[in-house]
């Protein structure tokens, strides 16, 4: 099946609208709250404001299906339309195709029952509500190795018990919902035995023990460590079927990291355009800096790296639609390339643009603060480059022994 790059009419039309909305409505605010929530007098009304225009504008949550209020975009959709949400930091917000919920969104509609989708994703996906998902934990537990799950949930009269400590739950402060990785059976370590809970925001065996002080300002509500303890609900919180919650995770985390890409793309093609703004105006030693041999070669690694880094993104979107190769490869090499590669490209634009870059007046330096912990979460670099070279050799010993 051959690879096409070409966008149909009505999603660059969508693609359009957005950029055309994050230039007019949300930019503005961005520079308003200098680009961080963490910092914004009431975060909660700058989410509303947002969301009520996309709203207005028929633009809100469009990756989830038409009877959830979108517009059911296959990933190659997506990829267009959510790098020019990410043109701007509060873009993703305004559109509700934020993480987690964005994420969370999808799984929903893929493994949650009706009724508990006419419960949590319809709120969800309408902006009513926000959510998180908690499963990574503090060491030894579940982080880069998702096996090491030591959470637990145990049968009791009428549901679960869920008891142990998560941390860095982005989002979770304020959610109305967790979706939270329990070990049903087996111990840390294990492949199997994990089991997926939706667990209400005021449940009162979960714990919001603290907001954890990262990098990064730019998610809503930040990261915080979460405890559970005696945390009962019933077995109509089971989403989808128990012990098979790695399996779910998969279907959550492979799109999710491609998401994230998108996301991300879009904010350092806005990085760029700063620095292109600044060296085409700024005049030093008798010339435009944009004339100067070694800020064009800036310039040109950062249009090498964008167009990289989307023709990667397309590329496993085109896998994730058609399901036309190893999906978990294609997603651990776009993730590995383009989480190093934006933060290459915000990096050369603040170095482009000298002393402005690193101050609050452009945001580059805050954009490469939000950038920056991409590299680490949704899998660090070294465990997917693990992950790509494991697979590689695996393929070329079977290969090897079919004689071909």
């Amino acid at each position: 099946m051959a690879i096409r790059f070409d966008i149909e009419p009505e999603i660059a039309a969508l693609a359009e609208r957005t950029r055309e909305f994050v230039h007019d409505v949300v930019i503005p605010v961005e520079l308003e709250i200098k680009g961080s929530l963490h910092d914004a007098p009431d975060a909660e009304a700058v989410r509303a404001r947002l969301q009520s225009a996309a709203r207005a504008a028929g633009l809100l949550a469009p990756h989830v299906g038409e009877r959830w209020g979108g517009r059911g975009l296959d990933v190659r959709g997506q990829a267009i339309v959510f790098e020019a949400a990410g043109y701007s930091l509060l873009g993703p917000l305004a559109l509700n195709i934020s993480a987690p919920d964005e994420g969370n969104m999808h799984l929903l509609e893929r493994v949650a029952t009706p009724a508990q989708q006419e419960q949590f994703l319809a709120p969800l996906a309408a902006g009513r509500v926000r959510s998180c998902f908690a499963m990574t934990e503090p060491p030894p537990g579940a982080g880069s190795d998702p096996r090491a799950l030591a959470t637990t949930a145990t049968r009791v009269a009428g549901g679960w018990r869920i008891d142990g400590t998560k941390w860095f739950i982005t989002g979770a402060r304020g959610a109305d919902f967790a979706i939270v990785m329990a070990r049903t059976s087996g111990a840390p370590g294990d492949r199997g035995g994990a089991t997926m809970f939706l667990v209400a925001g005021d449940n009162p065996g979960m714990h919001i023990v603290r907001d954890l002080d990262t990098l990064d300002h730019g998610l809503f509500a930040g990261h915080s460590e979460v405890f559970f303890k005696h945390c009962i609900v019933g077995d109509d919180a089971i989403l989808g079927e128990v012990d098979r919650g790695f399996e779910y995770a998969q279907v959550r985390l492979a799109p999710a990291r491609l998401t994230h890409c998108m996301r991300w793309l879009g904010l350092a093609r806005r990085a760029h355009d700063l620095a292109l703004g600044h060296v085409t105006s700024r005049e030093a030693f008798g010339s435009k800096l944009a004339e100067l041999g070694m800020i064009q070669q800036q310039l040109a690694d950062n249009e090498i790296d964008l167009a990289a880094s989307r023709a990667l993104i397309h590329h496993t979107a085109w896998v994730l639609d058609t399901r036309s190769g190893d999906a978990g490869t294609a997603s651990s090499i776009a993730k590995t390339f383009v989480s190093e590669a934006v933060g290459r490209i915000a990096d050369r634009a603040m170095q482009m643009a000298g002393a402005v870059g690193t101050s609050g007046d452009l945001l580059l330096s805050r954009y490469w603060r939000e950038m920056r912990p991409f590299r680490i979460y949704d899998g660090p670099s070294e465990t997917h480059r693990w992950s790509i070279a494991k697979r590689s050799v695996a393929a070329f010993i079977k290969k090897k022994r079919d004689g071909a």
